[in-house]
C-alpha cells in the first residue's frame, strides 16, 4: 500500500488527474476500476474519480508495489553540472539570468534545457523529492529564443507557477531588452504592425496591414548609446509574439547584430570575425514587477536586473562614444 498526502502543488485538481500523474503508465480503464473496487480510496471513502482535491487529502493505494512501481515508470533526467546564475528565489518562483545558447524548454527529447538543470538543482538543494515531481514538475513561465539570453522565470510551486503565468498572460509586469542594431538611431519611437509566422520555416513576416492569420504588434525603443554605423536599444514589449523584437527591427532597417535569420549577414559575419558573436545580441535585461499580494510580498513593485554577457560591455567600450 501507498499514501498520497495532497499538499499545494496537487490541490484544487480532480482526483482521476492526480492518479494519471502518479500512475502515468496506467490505462485510465485501470484506474477507474480500482477506484470501483476501493483499491483507490480518498480520505478512507469510496472515490469515482471527480472529487476535487484539498491539502491534506490523503489518498491510499491499496495496490502491490509491484504493480505500482509497473504503473510509474517516469525517467527524471537530472544533470550533475548544475551552472544557474539566479537572480532571485522565494518559497514560490526563480528568477534566472539564462546565457544565450541554452534551451529554455526542450525542442526534442533528447535535449537538455533550463526546465532539467531547474529540477536537478532543486533536488541537489532538498527543495523538492523525486515522490514530489511524480505529480508537479517545476518549469519557466516565459521562454527565450536558444539565442536570447537574459531573465527567465520559473515557478518551484504549482501557485508560483500560475501567478507568473497569469502576470505574463496578462502583461502586468514590464520587460525589457538591450540589443544591439545596425545603423544609428537617435530618437525614442513606438512602432506597430502586423506579425505573420510561417510554421514550415518557424519565420515571421512583418506587415503593414492586417491579414487573416496576423497578429497585432507593438514595440517600444529607446537609444542607450550609438556608434558610427550601431546603437544599443532598450527595448519594451508592449505585445509578446514569437521572434516580435527581432523580426520587428528588422523590418524598419535595424536588424540586431548577429541575427542570420532576419539581420544582415555581412555586418554579422565582420562582428563573428572580430567579436566572436555567435548568436544575436538580444538581453532580457529588466523585469519590473506590479503590486503583489500574500505569499508573494517580496515580490512586491521590485525591479530585477540581469546582468549584461561581457560582450556587451565590450562592443560598447570599443565602438561607441
Amino acid at each position: 500500500m501507498q499514501v498520497i498526502q495532497v499538499n499545494q502543488n496537487e490541490a484544487g485538481q480532480r482526483l482521476d488527474k492526480l492518479l494519471t500523474k502518479y500512475l502515468n503508465e496506467a490505462p485510465k480503464s485501470f484506474l477507474y476500476k480500482m477506484l470501483r473496487k476501493k483499491n483507490i480510496t480518498l480520505n478512507g471513502k469510496k472515490a469515482d474519480g471527480s472529487e476535487k482535491l484539498s491539502v491534506g487529502d490523503e489518498i491510499k493505494l491499496f495496490l502491490a508495489e509491484e504493480t505500482i512501481h509497473k504503473f510509474s515508470k517516469r525517467e527524471i533526467q537530472t544533470i550533475s553540472d548544475i551552472n544557474l546564475d539566479i537572480i532571485y528565489e522565494n518559497d514560490h518562483v526563480l528568477i534566472l539570468n539564462k546565457p544565450a545558447g541554452v534551451l529554455s524548454q526542450k525542442a526534442k527529447e533528447s535535449d537538455v534545457s533550463l526546465n532539467e538543470t531547474i529540477i536537478s538543482y532543486l533536488l541537489s538543494q532538498q527543495k523538492i523529492t523525486t515522490q514530489e515531481l511524480k505529480t508537479f514538475r517545476p518549469a519557466v513561465c516565459n521562454r527565450l529564443d536558444r539565442n536570447t539570453s537574459g531573465i527567465v522565470i520559473a515557478g518551484k510551486t504549482l501557485l508560483g507557477l500560475q501567478e507568473m503565468s497569469a502576470l505574463l498572460r496578462n502583461r502586468d509586469l514590464s520587460k525589457y531588452y538591450r540589443c544591439f542594431v545596425k545603423g544609428v538611431i537617435k530618437e525614442q519611437q513606438l512602432i506597430d504592425g502586423w506579425l505573420y509566422k510561417d510554421e514550415k520555416t518557424n519565420k515571421v513576416t512583418i506587415l503593414s496591414k492586417e491579414r487573416k492569420g496576423a497578429s497585432y504588434i507593438k514595440t517600444q525603443y529607446v537609444p542607450i548609446a550609438n556608434g558610427k554605423d550601431i546603437t544599443l536599444l532598450e527595448v519594451k514589449l508592449l505585445t509578446g509574439r514569437s521572434h516580435q523584437i527581432r523580426a520587428h527591427l528588422s523590418s524598419i532597417g535595424h536588424a540586431i547584430i548577429g541575427d542570420y535569420k532576419y539581420g544582415d549577414k555581412t555586418i554579422n559575419d565582420w562582428y563573428k570575425k572580430n567579436y566572436n558573436v555567435t548568436a544575436q545580441l538580444l538581453h532580457s535585461y529588466r523585469l519590473e514587477l506590479p503590486a503583489m499580494k500574500e505569499p508573494f510580498l517580496d515580490l512586491s513593485k521590485v525591479i530585477l536586473i540581469a546582468e549584461l554577457p561581457h560582450i556587451y560591455h565590450k562592443i560598447q567600450k570599443e565602438k561607441m562614444s
